[in-house]
Formats: C-alpha cells, sequence, structure tokens
C-alpha cells in the first residue's frame, strides 16, 4: 500500500484518509482504509491517471470528490473542506451528458447561468471555450446525437465542465466511447486545454498508452477492496505531441506500467 504525504509543502487540492466503501451491510467492501493525496503544483497544475481492474472502485473515488457519493468511513477534503456544492468540481462522464433540448452555446455556459451571469458576458466566455475546443460554427446546433458527432459531444461536456470550473476536472473514462481517430483527438485536445487552464485533472482510463500520454503521475489500484499499490512518475516532456509515442522512454513507460497492472491483476 503506498503511502501519501505532503513533501512540497504546498496545499493539498484533493486528500482522503482511511475510506472505506461498503455495500450490501458490510457484505461487499470496494475500498479498503484507502488514502490519496493530491497536492498543488502552481504554474502547472496536475494531471493524475488513475488505473486499475474493473469494480476496484475508481468510480467511486471520482463520486467522492465530485460531492456525488460519501464513504462509509474515512475522510475526504478537497481544497481543504468538506465536499461541497460551493466548490463547483467539474466532472465528464464516458456517457454523453449534454442536454440534448439546449444548443451548444446554452450547454456550454449553462454554469455561468447558474451563477447569476449575465447573458452576454456567458455568451462571450461561453464562445471563447466553443472556439478552443473546436467546436466554431456549431454554437447553434442543438447538443444531440447525430447532429453532433460523439466527439463533438464530448467536446461540449469538456467545454461546459472547464468553463463551470477549470481549476479541478474530474474525467471517467470521458473517450472509451470514442473511435480510435477522435480518441487521439480528444487526448491532444485535453492535453492543451491542462497547459492553457493548469488545471488539476484527475483522469479515470482502462488504457494504459492514453494515461502514459497524458498524466504527469499514474496511481494504480489493486483488485476490491481496493488500495493503492502503486505509483508512476511519468517522467516525460511536460509539453507533449504524439512524437513523444515514438520515444523509447515513453514505451519503457507504457510497458512498466503494463507490468505493474498484470502483477496487480495475478494477486487479485
Amino acid at each position: 500500500m503506498l503511502e501519501f504525504v505532503n513533501q512540497s509543502g504546498q496545499a493539498d487540492i484533493i486528500e482522503m484518509r482511511g475510506v472505506f466503501q461498503e455495500y450490501d451491510e458490510g457484505r461487499v467492501k470496494v475500498l479498503d482504509n484507502l488514502d490519496f493525496l493530491v497536492e498543488d503544483k502552481p504554474d502547472q497544475g496536475q494531471f493524475v491517471c488513475i488505473l486499475g481492474p474493473s469494480g476496484s472502485g475508481k468510480s467511486t473515488l471520482l463520486r467522492y470528490m465530485a460531492n456525488l457519493q460519501s464513504p462509509t468511513a474515512g475522510t475526504v477534503k478537497i481544497l481543504g473542506e468538506d465536499p461541497n456544492p460551493q466548490q463547483r468540481v467539474s466532472m465528464v462522464f464516458q456517457q454523453y451528458s449534454s442536454l440534448p433540448w439546449m444548443t451548444v452555446l446554452d450547454n456550454v455556459s449553462l454554469a455561468l447561468r447558474y451563477q447569476g451571469v449575465s447573458r452576454k458576458e456567458r455568451d462571450q466566455r461561453a464562445l471563447e471555450l466553443i472556439k478552443e475546443v473546436g467546436l466554431q460554427g456549431h454554437e447553434l446546433k442543438y447538443a444531440q446525437y447525430p447532429t453532433l458527432s460523439g466527439g463533438q459531444l464530448q467536446r461540449v461536456a469538456i467545454a461546459r465542465s472547464m468553463l463551470a470550473n477549470p481549476s479541478i476536472l474530474l474525467m471517467d473514462e470521458p473517450f472509451g466511447a470514442l473511435d480510435i481517430k477522435t480518441r487521439l483527438q480528444m487526448q491532444d485536445l485535453l492535453a492543451g486545454l491542462w497547459h492553457k487552464f493548469q488545471s488539476t485533472i484527475i483522469f479515470v482510463t482502462h488504457d494504459i498508452a492514453e494515461a502514459v500520454y497524458l498524466a504527469d503521475d499514474i496511481y494504480i489500484l489493486s483488485g476490491p477492496p481496493a488500495k493503492f499499490v502503486h505509483h508512476v512518475d511519468v517522467t516525460l516532456p511536460l509539453h507533449r505531441d504524439r512524437s513523444v509515442k515514438r520515444s523509447k522512454e515513453y514505451t519503457e513507460i507504457v510497458h512498466h506500467v503494463e507490468d505493474l497492472m498484470v502483477s496487480v491483476s495475478n494477486h487479485m
């Protein structure tokens, strides 16, 4: 089991201590005395990928951070406080989460509407981000399939989340349903947004190559009941493009993470 200690002296963005998750009156144990810590990295942000076998509690951890669920026991802190709606932590799901009866523009600006921002200002800010994610020209289309493709609908969700709160973004296998070409495009888009906004991104995926390409830290969960058992410091250049995937160092890290995942699976 990994030990999580703040060694940088920077503020804790996300902290979990002694977290348990049980169901069916304790007969099903998902998480067992789990700790987790994400520290602030000023002027950079954090891109953390979580890997683990199916059913190991990856999505459950994101729900804690988003204040959608509370653990059976233990503490969860976001920016030093209990999770609460005022923190407006953003989350992107694998399933398309846009509101199909609203336009792309209204979807992206939705959070600002509930914050009481004027229509003029929220449209202006939303249009800037719509352009950033490559949806310029689609502003007045309804955010639904097949009017928009799957990749475009995920761009809407990412833009909405970034505009609502670009500081903490949770992503639960957001590219899992996309074709390979669109998935690669979305990886590059997300990496660019991360550098622009210097966000803290917590990204759950089953794709090891994707995790190594995007993350600066990878954490691996054991099988249920889960704990974090491995940490991989991704020692690649901070700013990456697809040429990184041709490098020997990238390939070695992918193989190392694969070996760790196989080891975890063999001990389940």
